[in-house]
C-alpha cells in the first residue's frame, strides 16, 4: 500500500496518515511514541506497525510497564517511552513501514542500520546497508566495519575491508580507527594489502591501544593483546628494532617475547620462528634490504 507523509515545521509533531481512496476524512492516529532525549512526539496507526514488523507487533500488545491496564484486553494508547534512540532515526523506520522505502543521510544511516536489526527489518537493513556502502567516506569507515561485524552483514565487512585497504595511512589517523574493537582491528591487521608501512601501523596501534587503555581503564598491554599478535615486526630494521624497544618500555605494548622473534630472524637472516603471514610484506611496505631474506620464507 502507499501512504502520505507530512513534513511539518521543526519543533511539531510527526504524523503518519495513511491515504484513503475516498472523500471520507482521514482517521486519526491511535499510538504515540515519545522518542529521544528531545522527548519528540511521534503518532502513527497501530494496525500499520503492528501488520509490518514483529517487534511492534509485541510492543503494542502489550501495556506500558507501570500501567494498570496491563491485564486488560484493550490493546495500550502508549505513549511508549523510546528514550534510547534518535527521533530522526526512529522516524526513518516508521517511514520504511509506512513506504517501504527510507531517506538516509550519512548521520543517521548507521544508527537506522541497528535499528533495523533490534526491529528484524530484513529489507530496510539492505537499503541501509547499500547506502552505506555508496556512500562510505574515510572518516566514516571504521565505524561502518565495526557495525558490520556486530550485526553480521559479510557484504558489508568485505567492503569495508576493500576500502580501508585502499587508503589505509588516512584511515590510522582517523578517530573511528581509534575506537575499534580490538577483535575487529585484529582483522584488519591481518590484511596483506593494507596500503601503509608497518612502522606507521605499529605506532597507529600504539595510538589506538592508549586511547582504549583510558576508554576500558584497563593495562595497555591487556587491551592490545590481540591486535599486537597481527604486527609484522621482522619487516622492520635493526635500527627500527631498537627505537621501537625503546618506545616499548614506557608502555610494554609488544611483548618482548615478539620483538626477540624479529631480532632472531634477522639473525639468522630468515624467518625462523615467526609465523610465516608476519613475514609477509604488506602492499604499502616500504622496501628493506633484508626483506629478500624473508620472502622465501613466506612463501
Amino acid at each position: 500500500f502507499l501512504c502520505a507523509l507530512s513534513q511539518p515545521r521543526a519543533g511539531c509533531a510527526l504524523v503518519f496518515q495513511a491515504p484513503c481512496p475516498s472523500q471520507s476524512p482521514l482517521p486519526r492516529s491511535d499510538v504515540m511514541f515519545v522518542v529521544g532525549r528531545e522527548q519528540q512526539k511521534v503518532f502513527a496507526h497501530r494496525c500499520v506497525l503492528a501488520c509490518r514488523c514483529q517487534a511492534f507487533r509485541g510492543m503494542l500488545g502489550q501495556a506500558p510497564a507501570g500501567s494498570q491496564d496491563s491485564s486488560s484486553s484493550v490493546p495500550p494508547q502508549g505513549p511508549f517511552i523510546l528514550g534510547n534512540v534518535q527521533p530522526e532515526v526512529f522516524l526513518a523506520v516508521i517511514e520504511f513501514l509506512y513506504t517501504n522505502s527510507v531517506t538516509l543521510n550519512s548521520h543517521i544511516a548507521l544508527e537506522v542500520l541497528t535499528s533495523s536489526v533490534e526491529y528484524g527489518l530484513q529489507d530496510l537493513c539492505k537499503l541501509c546497508v547499500k547506502f552505506i556502502k555508496d556512500t562510505l567516506s574515510v572518516e566514516q569507515v571504521c565505524e561502518a566495519l565495526q557495525a558490520a561485524v556486530t550485526y553480521g552483514q559479510a557484504d558489508l565487512q568485505q567492503h569495508c575491508l576493500a576500502f580501508i585497504e585502499g587508503c589505509t595511512a588516512a584511515v590510522v589517523r582517523t578517530q573511528g580507527f581509534r575506537e575499534l574493537s580490538d577483535v575487529v582491528l585484529a582483522r584488519v591487521l591481518r590484511s596483506d594489502r593494507l596500503a601503509v608501512d608497518e612502522l606507521d601501523l605499529v605506532q597507529a596501534v600504539r595510538e589506538w591501544a592508549h586511547v582504549s587503555s583510558a576508554v576500558l581503564e584497563r593495562p595497555v598491554p591487556e587491551v592490545a593483546a590481540l591486535p599486537v599478535r597481527e604486527l609484522r615486526l621482522p619487516l622492520l630494521t635493526p635500527n627500527e628494532l631498537v627505537t621501537l624497544e625503546s618506545s616499548n618500555q614506557q608502555d610494554l605494548l609488544i611483548p618482548v617475547e615478539n620483538i626477540a622473534a624479529a631480532w632472531r630472524a634477522h639473525a639468522l637472516r630468515k624467518g625462523s620462528g615467526v609465523p610465516s603471514r608476519l613475514c609477509r610484506p604488506r602492499r604499502g611496505t616500504r622496501p628493506r634490504d633484508h626483506h629478500r631474506h624473508l620472502e622465501p620464507h613466506a612463501k
